[in-house]
């Protein structure tokens, strides 16, 4: 029989970094033009020309396209999921009969293979049709069992369950626990081996798709012991497994439709030959799927950016204020062109990064987290301006419009909708921490032993001589540049010029590689808790990351399409927005309240500012703050719904 289950694991803070650490992709060859931004270093020739899917991938996916469009277009009420807080499961057959779950998986195995370009056009139409359905199927394809299997799993795995998962099985990915979230160290769910099986026991929550799933991909920690070297391990696990319960169907503030849950495992056997890669290689899988998976948020934020930007232009063009269209009013007018420009930048970041995920030539960690971290912060954003154009129809929701005989514009539903971005998938402020990491990885790499507390003197002298051979040949490229020069990038000097934005790209690049240096010399040990000054030096990456892209896709428009002009007229304006950030971010880097923060925030937690909480009633309920997760048998009723 199977040992009982450990109880919680408690960590250190170094223990849990270790953990991230070792699961961190270390021998990486391929160049990321993003991580090369961080180190004063603008590649252009790493995405231009930009790079484009062969004419076989996009004849097929233009194809896919036209049918996802015309089952959206008469199959799917995205008012009545809205309303009743469900996609109906004759949707989700249709979508199934479409093929819709297998885009991401090869044709071999019946899926219908795209590229990660079309898949993410597919996500954006569907999602914008209903964000629930977007979810639906990117939990499914983006992190669930197809992409681990895809990269990780043996070809007799990829027989049993792809097949399965292109077709028919729908699967969800299990990894958050109700009290481990972006801290995996702690992770409490077991496996425990038992012969030639391992039986699971413990908690999963917010386990999208887990309602619905077929088939779930488990994170679980394999006790260490002889034969066995034990670690975070990912399994497929059947849902009908006995001893499996969906304890609860969570709702939420927005994404009314998604099919989200607490799942409990209690004593279930799951085949040895259905854990993904070695023991203890969980975490990394995880991470390696995300790093595509990712991309999928972008595509949902790409869409949204759309509708807002369509429902800003006929509404200011109805709505007349003071004798003239509200459009025509400047207060207005710059939202909307705030919508427009940014827009044009989320379809020209999530397209570039999803076409070089494609083309497997570049290391895309970094691109994918940026493209996360910036489309959902300025998304939202977005949602927001869309919301205040709008007024008080923009708060009141479109069954109250439709009801009075109005246009029923959902605005706050994708205020809503959007809003869980900025945490899904690694929370914008895990996004920082995590980017930052890889920025700094070059610095850590040559100069990590020196503010290390537990290296030797002379570990610590070793590593002084690799820094200096380092620096020594890096700092003297920061001085100077082709941003200097006042003819270079002069293939983007149009009707409308973009080369002096590209200039401004290159010379800021060499800045934000000083100013990281700098605060590792001023900082050193100290470095990794100053998350304030790293995630601003994220930010700057990622806004000349975005001014990258919108010059280079521009410039790919105007010699493919009719818009070049137009797409010329779209990046300026979205350079220009970005460069006054960028110098916004670059003065709070040095001048901010970062150190005040700290220490109001000790005494908020010490209770010195209690006296300002008096004077209100709190609405909150009775109970803990977080929900008991011994492993056991299940006291609930299995809400398990699966559709067929």
């Amino acid at each position: 029989m199977s040992a009982p289950p450990s109880s919680k694991p408690t960590v250190s803070e170094r223990e849990a970094r270790e953990v991230a650490e070792a699961a961190r992709e270390q021998e990486w060859r391929k160049p990321s033009f993003a991580k090369e931004l961080f180190l004063g270093r603008f590649r252009l020739d790493l995405v231009h020309p930009h790079p484009l899917p062969s004419e076989e991938a996009a004849q097929r996916g233009e194809e896919f396209l036209a049918k996802l469009r015309d089952f959206c277009e008469t199959k799917v009420d995205g008012a009545l999921i809205e309303r009743e807080a469900r996609i109906p499961d004759e949707v989700v057959n249709g979508l199934k009969e479409l093929g819709a779950l297998g885009m991401k998986i090869d044709t071999k195995y019946g899926g219908l293979g795209l590229t990660q370009v079309y898949y993410n056009k597919a996500l954006a139409l569907a999602g914008s049709a209903s964000p629930a359905i977007g979810v639906l199927l990117s939990a499914h394809q983006s992190i669930g069992v197809p992409q681990p299997l895809k990269l990780f799993g043996t070809d007799e795995q990829k027989e049993t369950f792809l097949p399965r998962c292109a077709r028919t099985d729908i699967s969800a990915f299990l990894l958050t626990e109700p009290d481990v979230g972006s801290d995996p160290a702690r992770l409490a769910t077991t496996a425990v081996p038992d012969g030639d099986d391992y039986v699971l026991d413990g908690v999963k929550l917010w386990t999208t798709n887990g309602v619905v799933a077929d088939l779930l991909v488990v994170m679980a920690r394999v006790p260490k012991s002889e034969g066995h070297r034990g670690g975070i391990t990912a399994f497929v696990v059947e849902t009908n497994s006995p001893g499996i319960t969906v304890e609860n169907r969570n709702a939420f503030m927005g994404l009314r439709g998604i099919e989200n849950g607490v799942t409990r495992f209690h004593q279930v056997r799951v085949p040895a030959a259905n854990r993904i890669g070695p023991e203890g290689a969980g975490l990394k899988i995880a991470l390696t799927t995300l790093n595509t998976g990712r991309l999928s948020l972008p595509a949902s934020c790409v869409a949204a950016g759309k509708w807002c930007l369509k429902i800003a232009r006929e509404w200011s063009a109805a709505r007349e204020q003071w004798g003239k269209p509200i459009a025509q009013h400047e207060a207005v007018g710059s939202k909307i062109s705030f919508i427009a420009a940014t827009t044009f930048a989320l379809e020209a970041v999530t397209d570039l990064a999803s076409q070089m995920a494609d083309e497997d030539r570049n290391d895309i960690r970094i691109e994918g987290a940026l493209a996360k971290l910036f489309a959902s912060e300025q998304a939202w954003l977005m949602a927001d301006e869309l919301v205040q154009i709008r007024g008080g129809r923009g708060f009141e929701t479109a069954a109250s419009l439709a009801a009075r005989g109005e246009r029923a514009v959902p605005a706050e539903q994708v205020l809503r909708d959007l809003r869980i971005n900025r945490i899904f998938e690694g929370s914008t402020e895990i996004m920082h921490l995590l980017i930052a990491r890889e920025a700094v990885d070059a610095h850590l790499s040559v100069a990590g032993d020196l503010i290390d507390p537990e290296k030797s003197l002379s570990d610590k002298a070793k590593a002084g001589a690799q820094a200096g051979a380092f620096y020594a040949k890096w700092l003297p490229k920061l001085v100077a540049g082709q941003g200097q020069l006042p003819y270079s990038y002069s293939e983007f000097k149009r009707e409308v010029d973009l080369s002096g934005h590209l200039r401004y790209v290159e010379r800021t690049a060499r800045k934000l590689a000083r100013s990281t240096f700098y605060a590792m010399s001023r900082w050193q040990g100290r470095m990794e808790t100053k998350q304030g000054f790293l995630g601003r030096i994220v930010d700057i990456g990622a806004e000349l990351f975005a001014m990258s892209a919108v010059c280079v896709r521009a410039e790919l428009l105007r010699t493919t399409e009719a818009h070049g002009r137009e797409a010329y007229q779209l990046a300026d304006t979205f350079c220009r927005q970005s460069r006054i950030r960028i110098e916004e971010l670059f003065g709070r880097l040095w001048t901010n309240t970062d150190d005040l923060d700290r220490k109001v925030v000790k005494g908020v937690m010490s209770g010195t500012y209690a006296w300002l909480e008096d004077g209100i009633v709190d609405p909150s309920g009775e109970g803990p703050w977080i929900a008991d997760a011994t492993p056991g048998p299940s006291e609930r009723e299995n809400v398990h719904r699966p559709i067929r």
